[in-house]
């Protein structure tokens, strides 16, 4: 309730004071409106920059609840100045007004996520964030409305602005009033002043897990793309549409709508579940729905509408609003995931650091989004073509970043596997440790049981594989950047086994599962068949828990094997209901090959 409160008086504001400018023919600076909405962006995001370096080392050294009511207080403060100077139409010093909103801001973000894990068991983080970003989303829906109607209501006195403004940014502190106490991860942290040379050195937190970076990274792009988009929103109603301020607030609406439907999505999509296959798959919609935002409207309307009701019966209205809300809903698919490997894989005691890091290449991001927007522009180019320029770039930054770190792709094709051609369920997933290092031992009984086994555990796991599939120069990219393990039998290649031995206890002593299939190949009949002891030797050098699964359902599908070796012939078992169960560990003391058999043998069942 807090950050939906303190959302929904940002975008009250924000909106209120863009919609002035743009329809009130209000000039500041003697810039036009376009070039306001730009600036104005640019001024709320640059104490991201300047500032978040420091508020990570608050959120870390302090206690979280304590600091949330600081910030509420600070926002009562910063709406009376604001309350004044739209009454007194000191528009200079609105701009004003809105920097201090960010550096306020700019304090709360490190606070609100880091207190997330802190507070959430690990399975309960997708649907945390969910609710925090569907709620900061259904908050900015409510501030695009009040913030229009409240300028529509009273555009020459803004009293109705400044009242909402006021009561909002009250019943917020008196919200964070009620947020329960959390310990201070850091409490002996002493403050670096010089936000330069912290910036560094938090980027450097974040720099630590590779994953985590270019997580960080792909938020970023994210909000470059979505400030890029919205804030041409008004510019593009005026512009383009020929339509007013009610239009303006209709189109916002409806981006937000599909952000809060994306991020409420993730947790079913996902199993509630770190979901990185999510990632990619938001990733497409955002580029096919900017391109299509083009198509859908190229052009200056040359019948201009007053009212949403004329504007919903124009030809192509609604394939605009369908776009934005789909941008939107995958805009949310595409960050939450992300949010929650950040919060995941950094380490807690820097975890607030690590957000005020992402807040800051945030910024950066965004600061450049308005700049490209405003040069582009300048240069031209009209907003239906600045948004197909987006749509191309997100493809290519894409492209980029899930060759650097192909787990997101995997994942991808591993959710697409899963829940297209089966059914999966999927019991005893709290019997995979958290954190640490585990064998993970399963029978094998198709080709792709290592993306149902890799879709059904919430962590990466290194598979050990047979190096013949492994060196298939079509997949052999795929498998290296997963970190997948070739092996070979003795009399095949003696040499490359005691590799695969060296390269299983190396991830494990990095603390990494490794799933491994024992039978030493795919059934042919679908029975279970004898396990070999290679697993008493890699726990007898690195012991480990060792953590059985049983699948069950995939003997008949199109990926499973025929007796003469080849695939299944199509459409096999379509939709077949899959079984993943997961066993409880055990210990490495207990190990033997005989008794995992029996273990997995019994976790599937009489199903094949």
């Amino acid at each position: 309730m807090t950050q939906f409160l303190g959302a929904f008086n940002d975008n009250i504001f924000r909106n209120g004071l863009i919609i002035l400018l743009t329809f009130q023919s209000v000039k500041v600076f003697g810039l036009n409106a376009g070039q306001l909405a730009n600036i104005a962006g640019a001024i709320f995001i640059l104490p991201f920059f300047l500032f978040s370096a420091i508020s990570g080392q608050f959120a870390d050294k302090y206690e979280k609840s304590r600091l949330m009511r600081i910030v509420k207080g600070i926002e009562i403060c910063l709406m009376l100045l604001a309350a004044v100077a739209f009454v007194t139409h000191m528009y200079a010093m609105l701009f004003l007004v809105l920097f201090l909103m960010g550096c306020q801001s700019t304090l709360f973000g490190p606070v609100k996520y880091a207190y997330l894990p802190q507070q959430l068991a690990t399975q309960e983080l997708i649907g945390g964030n969910a609710l925090v970003e569907s709620g900061t989303y259904l908050a900015i829906i409510f501030g695009l409305i009040v913030g229009g109607l409240s300028v529509a209501i009273d555009p020459d006195r803004q009293f109705v602005l400044s009242s909402c403004l006021l009561a909002v940014a009250v019943f917020g502190y008196i919200a964070s009033r009620q947020v329960p106490k959390t310990r201070a991860v850091d409490p002996q942290l002493k403050i670096n002043w010089n936000a330069w040379t912290e910036t560094w050195h938090i980027i450097g937190f974040a720099r630590e897990d590779r994953s985590v970076f270019l997580s960080i990274l792909g938020i970023s792009w994210f909000w470059f793309f979505g400030s890029a988009m919205t804030l041409q929103i008004p510019a593009y109603t005026l512009d383009i549409l020929n339509g007013n301020e009610e239009i303006t607030t209709v189109l916002l609406v409806a981006f937000a709508v599909g952000v809060g439907i994306g991020s409420l999505l993730c947790e079913r999509l996902s199993g509630r579940r770190l979901e990185l296959g999510l990632v990619p798959f938001g990733s497409i919609g955002l580029s096919f729905f900017a391109i299509d935002l083009y198509f859908a409207q190229p052009v200056m309307h040359i019948d201009a509408v007053t009212s949403v009701s004329e504007f919903l019966e124009r030809d192509g209205s609604i394939r605009v609003l369908l776009d934005l809300a789909a941008l939107g809903a995958f805009g949310g698919l595409y960050s939450v995931p992300l949010y929650a490997l950040i919060q995941q894989r950094a380490k807690r005691e820097h975890l607030s650091r690590v957000i005020a890091a992402t807040n800051i290449i945030n910024s950066f991001f965004m600061v450049s989004a308005a700049a490209l927007a405003i040069i582009l522009l300048n240069f031209g180019i009209s907003i239906p073509q600045l948004f197909i320029v987006l749509g191309v770039l997100n493809a290519l930054v894409a492209i980029y970043i899930y060759s650097l770190l192909p787990e997101f792709l995997m994942r991808f094709v591993a959710w697409i596997i899963v829940n297209t051609l089966y059914r999966i369920q999927t019991t005893g997933r709290e019997n995979i440790p958290d954190q640490g290092p585990a064998l993970i031992v399963c029978n094998h009984v198709s080709f792709i049981d290592g993306l149902v086994v890799g879709g059904s555990v919430k962590r990466p796991l290194r598979f050990v594989m047979w190096y013949k599939i492994f060196d298939n120069r079509f997949l052999n990219f795929l498998f290296k950047n997963a970190k997948a393990i070739p092996i070979a039998s003795a009399s095949e290649d003696s040499e490359l086994l005691e590799k695969a031995f060296d390269q299983i206890d190396q991830e494990l002593a990095d603390g990494n599962l490794v799933c491994i299939f024992p039978e030493g190949g795919i059934t042919h009949d679908g029975e279970v068949q004898t396990f070999r002891s290679g697993i008493e030797k890699i726990v007898a050098r690195r012991p480990v828990p060792v953590v059985p699964i049983g699948l069950s359902g995939l003997w008949g599908s199109w990926f499973s094997r025929k007796k003469s070796g080849g695939l299944q012939r199509l459409p096999g078992k379509l939709l077949a209901r899959v079984d993943v169960r997961i066993g409880e560990a055990v210990e490495a003391s207990e190990v033997t090959a005989e008794g995992l058999e029996m273990l997995v043998r019994t976790l599937r069942g009489q199903k094949r």
